[in-house]
């Protein structure tokens, strides 16, 4: 082998580096311009692969909208159902505002001539649309179509206990959300009075013999009648009593012996808010009353009958417990509920029963998409007195930039899906030609 000098690594990095400098900072600045071209295309594309979702997710509730003039009243229902869940699922008061008047005729097109389930379907439907729309003019609107319909059904005994506990659920709830006259408020709460009436001790103090679906529309319809209460002025309470506008205690107290789960918790419910209502007015509010329903609250927070279910016997004496510490004390758990994603979490702290039962009575119809609304729905933030505007907008800089890249990654990963899916299909149909 010839001895000549060997040009080691560095010398040969060297001359490539000062043969071809000017290329490589070429390619260099290419690159990064290729790079900054790419994100400002992905970008581009996860705004348009949102809005095409939206565009598709509005489309196929126009084709659930348009099912539910269908003959089929199975089909109907599947309709009402799917739309329900779709609303659900996202705050769009927009696409709702468009078209209401066309859903409210179909409700009530339903509710008139439907069977059970498709009755009952509407009803709940009803209640969705007036949450999204919140406190805007329409709401009202579909208050005063859809009020007839769902009042008569409540007053009707052929309708089954189902459909009636469904619309009572759905009636008081528009009632609540559109803050309805004080003088209508009151006359639904006496009809509902009237059917969880039925509930009370009989004549003789024994047990009414209440059915299982008797007992779901009297909860149902007590219930209602609670959050209906917290519309009233706590100024208003003890002589609505005195006039008999509202029940007695010692009539509420009553259901506390039912039967059913469900009667008897509603039935402390009711007791904890006129309470607290009550007390705002006068703290010494029916002391002596409070003194002689304290036994029998101590004794459904430490129900321990076998015959009664263990999961409901739970819940009883959680329940039961608070409403028992209120009573004697005073004093209620403070319970928080986070929402909001990110750093734009915010905290909702309940610490009355008011507060409690309005914020159930949401989750009942809304279920886990209330974090959605809690951050969106403007009607909801004043219910609970959320202050501000939703919290996206009052981030400071550095935690909005961020929420934007925790935002452009899931827009990166819905578009790969997609195009993933877009190219297995493609794949397939090479293979079959």
């Amino acid at each position: 082998m010839p001895k000549g000098k060997r040009k080691g690594r560095s010398d040969r990095n060297r001359n490539d580096g000062s043969l071809h400098s000017s290329d490589d900072d070429s390619n260099n600045n290419d690159n990064l311009s290729l790079i900054s071209n790419c994100s400002e295309t992905r970008s581009e594309d996860g705004e348009e692969s949102s809005e095409l979702a939206q565009e598709q997710f509005e489309e196929k509730l126009c084709e659930l909208l348009d099912g539910l003039s269908q003959k089929s009243s199975q089909g109907r229902t599947n309709c009402f159902q799917s739309l329900a869940k779709g609303l659900v699922k996202k705050y769009i008061p927009n696409f709702i505002r468009d078209r209401y008047f066309t859903i409210c005729d179909s409700i009530e097109r339903s509710l008139k001539k439907g069977g059970g389930s498709e009755k009952a379907a509407a009803a709940e439907l009803a209640t969705i649309i007036c949450v999204q729309l919140g406190g805007e003019d329409t709401s009202e609107e579909i208050y005063r179509m859809l009020k007839p319909v769902l009042f008569t059904t409540i007053c009707d005994n052929t309708v089954s206990a189902t459909v009636r506990a469904k619309s009572c659920v759905a009636l008081g709830t528009i009632t609540f959300l559109t803050g309805g006259d004080l003088g209508e408020v009151i006359i639904l709460m006496q009809q509902l009075q009237a059917i969880f009436s039925a509930s009370y001790l009989k004549g003789d103090g024994a047990l009414a013999n209440v059915a299982p679906e008797s007992a779901i529309l009297h909860a149902s319809a007590l219930s209602t009648w609670n959050l209906l209460l917290t519309l009233i002025s706590p100024g208003s309470i003890g002589g609505m009593l005195n006039t008999k506008s509202l029940p007695s205690l010692e009539k509420l107290s009553e259901l506390l012996e039912s039967s059913h789960l469900e009667v008897r918790m509603a039935a402390g419910e009711a007791l904890a808010l006129i309470y607290e209502l009550g007390r705002e007015e006068d703290e010494e509010f029916e002391e002596d009353f409070a003194l002689d329903v304290t036994e029998t609250l101590k004794q459904l927070a430490t129900d321990s009958h076998k015959y009664r279910a263990k999961k409901d016997r739970k819940q009883q004496r959680a329940t039961f417990r608070d409403i028992l510490q209120f009573v004697e004390n005073g004093t209620i758990p403070e319970v928080q509920v986070k929402f909001g994603k990110d750093l734009g979490k915010e905290v909702l702290v309940l610490d009355t029963w008011t507060k409690r039962k309005q914020y159930e009575s949401l989750c009942n119809i809304l279920g886990p998409s209330i974090n959605i609304h809690l951050t969106e729905n403007y009607l909801l933030r004043d219910i609970f007195e959320i202050a501000g505007a939703p919290p996206t907008s009052i981030l400071p800089p550095d935690a909005l930039r961020k929420m934007q890249r925790y935002r452009q990654r899931f827009v990166n990963a819905v578009n790969y899906k997609a195009r993933t899916l877009s190219r297995a299909k493609n794949r397939d149909k090479r293979s079959d030609f």
